[in-house]
């Protein structure tokens, strides 16, 4: 049941590196500005927040956080994720959003692909010990998330090699009793799974299983680029990616940024706040940084 809910939660963590916005307008961090941290300040705040660009999952022995951004963390006074954290590691709320993880009217999985494709996912599934039989009716754009063996490691004991920076952040937040709040609701995130259709995403399980078998390194790529805290090179590679998300960049990538703003705008009027979301979110022209840059705020790369 963790897994499961731990899927959950990633499905939609996983997508922002699919799609990156447009990196030419004039509030888009430089190359000159390349981090992972920033400083966010001025307009009514009394106080700085900070923004942090997070990997959702990466290898322990790569794992770090900068003293800069320890420092920064210790300032804040709550924080803040693309959902709230705590929501998810409640059973009551859990329930409610995994039956919304099904697909409607009995569609099938078998129903949206060829039979190679089918086949295909089917090899893949039971790979990792997941009996097509199961997943038949799940979404397959939570299959994507759900897929993934480093998925089933997180969290899934003491010889797992894979950790989650929101969950480590989650962790250092309680240990400090801080309040955790999130940008969006799960309710939403799951919304839309229903905006794209199902044969849509059935294509996108599909692409996202034959890349995987096709990999050369690139999670590995991205792991190094993300530690050099290289905004510029992770855009660039997302955007060499071949399938991508089609046409559905803006509803999960630049709409949900347009749509944070407001809300990180009210949190940090009431304290300092620690903000953090996917790498993918930060950079470009409908990017965290030039949306919070653009509604007045000044917002400095922290080293």
């Amino acid at each position: 049941m963790r897994k499961f809910c731990n899927a959950l939660f990633f499905a939609l963590l996983a997508i922002a590196g699919w799609a990156q916005p447009a990196n030419s307008a004039q509030y888009a961090p430089t190359a000159e500005e390349n981090a992972l941290l920033w400083e966010i300040s001025g307009k009514e705040l009394k106080e700085p927040s900070y923004l942090f660009g997070t990997i959702h999952m990466i290898g322990k022995e790569d794992f770090f956080l900068t003293e800069a951004t320890k420092a920064s963390f210790g300032k804040a006074r709550q924080v803040a994720f693309e959902i709230d954290m705590e929501d998810m590691m409640d059973f009551t709320k859990l329930m409610p959003l995994m039956m919304k993880a099904f697909m409607a009217n009995d569609t099938k999985l078998s129903d949206l692909l060829s039979e190679e494709d089918y086949g295909l996912v089917k090899e893949h599934f039971e790979s990792v010990g997941l009996p097509i039989m199961f997943l038949e009716r799940i979404k397959p754009m939570f299959l994507s998330a759900l897929g993934g063996e480093d998925m089933f490691n997180m969290g899934g004991g003491g010889d797992s090699q894979v950790v989650s920076y929101e969950m480590e952040l989650m962790q250092m937040a309680q240990q400090r009793s801080m309040p955790i709040e999130g940008l969006e609701t799960a309710e939403y995130q799951m919304s839309m799974f229903d905006s794209i259709p199902y044969k849509a995403q059935a294509e996108m399980l599909v692409e996202s299983i034959k890349s995987g078998k096709t990999d050369d390194g690139q999670f590995q790529q991205m792991v190094e680029l993300y530690k050099n805290q290289d905004l510029q090179g992770m855009q660039a590679m997302m955007a060499d990616e071949a399938s991508g998300i089609g046409g559905y960049e803006d509803l999960l990538l630049v709409r949900r940024n347009r749509n944070w703003i407001p809300v990180m705008g009210e949190m940090m009027k009431l304290k300092p706040t620690f903000f953090a979301v996917g790498a993918g979110h930060l950079g470009g022209d409908e990017g965290v940084v030039a949306l919070l840059r653009e509604a007045g705020y000044e917002v400095k790369p922290v080293r």
